[in-house]
């Protein structure tokens, strides 16, 4: 059976840039997954959210491998995931490796900011010297046991060394063994359009809306020669906007407000897979049937 990392391997392979929304847990993965998108991201941010915490850094390895396995049970499209720094030195990124790829996830990305970190867009991060950072490239390139599985080097440089230091970290991870470039929060229109050209390898954007970079027409980024996008915050973002709304009206009106779409239960459970589990309440109460087909 073909593994996920050979999926989206040969997805970044293809004609057409990879868009992969953020999702956080189980029903937003099956979300992206039925809306057609080829790969789903999951947000680190957002995985933080669902536990009570911004993204500070507060989250745990474990944490987030567990809700990587999470996701990918959950959908057919394969799974690329925030790993943070990789949560300590190269000992910790080893195993970091080795539990994302033993859980399903087909790639993850690599920052080379301080510990604890904190969200890209946000100001005064840390950054740690060049070789701290790419000793934990090139000891999460020796720990894949998939040799498809995909290594991301995210570099926060731009932010507080500027956007020649971070080009150049892009491509001394890249020689370290990574398989991508990530340079995160290209500050105007010129860097964007600059970092395919200038980094020798695919690159990645990362599409935040109010954050650092600006507002992209998708079809214009790969025309730039992006390979892969995604997009955190777009479901976390507008799931925290539905509830205020939806909360607001209750405490109004006192009556349950209208779903959107007018959703019924039956229908909210079908998205999550009600039809697949149906078929198996009676299946199995035949003598004949086998429980093995």
């Amino acid at each position: 059976m073909t593994s996920n990392a050979t999926r989206l391997k040969a997805l970044l392979s293809g004609s057409d840039m990879v868009i992969a929304p953020g999702a956080y847990d189980g029903i937003t993965a099956r979300l992206v997954d039925q809306a057609g998108f080829p790969a789903i991201y999951m947000t680190g941010a957002g995985t933080a959210a669902t536990i009570g915490f911004p993204d500070y850094g507060l989250v745990t390895m474990s944490e987030m491998a567990e809700n990587a396995e999470r996701i990918t049970r959950a959908v057919k499209v394969p799974v690329i995931a925030d790993a943070d720094t990789g949560y300590g030195n190269e000992l910790n990124v080893v195993r970091t490796v080795r539990e994302y790829e033993r859980r399903g996830v087909a790639a993850l990305h690599l920052e080379d900011q301080g510990f604890p970190k904190k969200c890209g867009h946000l100001d005064d991060k840390e950054i740690v010297p060049r070789e701290d950072w790419l000793a934990k490239i090139r000891a999460a390139a020796s720990a894949r046991v998939d040799p498809d599985f995909t290594i991301i080097a995210r570099t926060d440089a731009r932010a507080r060394m500027g956007f020649d230091e971070a080009i150049a970290r892009a491509n001394l991870a890249l020689a370290a063994g990574a398989d991508m470039a990530f340079v995160e929060a290209p500050q105007t229109m010129e860097e964007v359009a600059a970092v395919p050209k200038l980094v020798k390898g695919p690159c990645l954007l990362n599409v935040v809306w109010g954050g650092k970079t600006p507002d992209l027409d998708l079809r214009d980024v790969q025309a730039m020669g992006y390979r892969l996008a995604i997009v955190p915050g777009l479901l976390f973002k507008t799931v925290m906007s539905a509830c205020d709304d939806v909360l607001a009206a209750l405490k109004k009106n006192h009556r349950h407000p209208t779903p959107g779409h007018h959703m019924t239960v039956r229908q909210a459970f079908a998205r999550v897979g009600a039809d697949d589990w149906d078929p198996l309440r009676t299946r199995f109460r035949q003598p004949s049937t086998q429980a093995a087909e």
